[in-house]
């Protein structure tokens, strides 16, 4: 029953990290006209939008490049920091677009802010109790599991639209700073749509788990 519930969240998942993987290998290759490396295009970015005192760093690893609200810098990943390709200007931007909502107080972000520490405790928490209401066949332990794991779901749920809106940041920021090319913009919006995906399969994922659950204290009441 768990991967029924389970099975379309993985398949999608499989799927979005096959695309993002053969998306992202395509661009990295193909180089950007504005010559700009991806932290370049970055701190053109966060310049523009007054942030000059925000700091571009570089990390190790693939596809690691994040923005740290608590730190209020941006991260890239050595490869989308050093290449001058449009994969990499194009993650790059996005990541920029995160700092630029966190200037603007954007609602999502704030609210994905908030829920990151009660995540991350919720995320240690639930299949504790889940596993121990199955053992003792207490619905009510079940479900205390069920609604803490909601929490987790709540989180995907919100990350949705902050995602989507840092990449409509980007690309308007990317074309009004003449950084891509008009004709470039479809290959911008391709890599950032891949990376959308994989968002979009773990609130799939985190949904289908909640349902199973659910079902399960129900089945334990009865």
């Amino acid at each position: 029953m768990y991967f029924l519930y389970a099975l379309p969240g993985i398949l999608l998942g499989l799927y979005a990290q096959m695309k993002l993987s053969s998306t992202y290998r395509r661009y990295i290759r193909q180089p950007i006209a504005s010559g700009l490396t991806g932290a370049e295009a970055a701190r053109e970015i966060l310049d523009n939008a007054g942030l000059v005192n925000m700091p571009v760093n570089e990390v190790g690893g693939h596809l690691t490049d994040h923005y740290d609200p608590r730190k209020k810098a941006l991260f890239l990943s050595s490869e989308n920091y050093r290449s001058r390709s449009l994969a990499a200007v194009g993650v790059a931007a996005h990541e920029a677009g995160h700092a630029l909502q966190h200037k603007d107080a954007y609602a999502p972000l704030q609210i994905r802010m908030l829920l990151v520490p009660v995540t991350q405790l919720a995320s240690k928490a639930w299949i504790g109790l889940v596993l121990l209401g199955i053992v003792l066949g207490m619905a009510k332990l079940i479900m205390a599991g069920v609604v803490i794991f909601a929490v987790i779901a709540l989180f995907q749920i919100v990350t949705l639209p902050v995602e989507f809106n840092a990449s409509s940041r980007a690309k308007v920021q990317l074309l009004n700073l003449g950084i891509v090319q008009p004709q470039e913009t479809g290959a911008i919006s391709q890599v950032l749509s891949a990376a959308a995906m994989t968002y979009v399969a773990a609130l799939i994922q985190a949904l289908g788990q909640l349902l199973y659950f659910l079902s399960l204290a129900r089945g334990q009441r009865n």
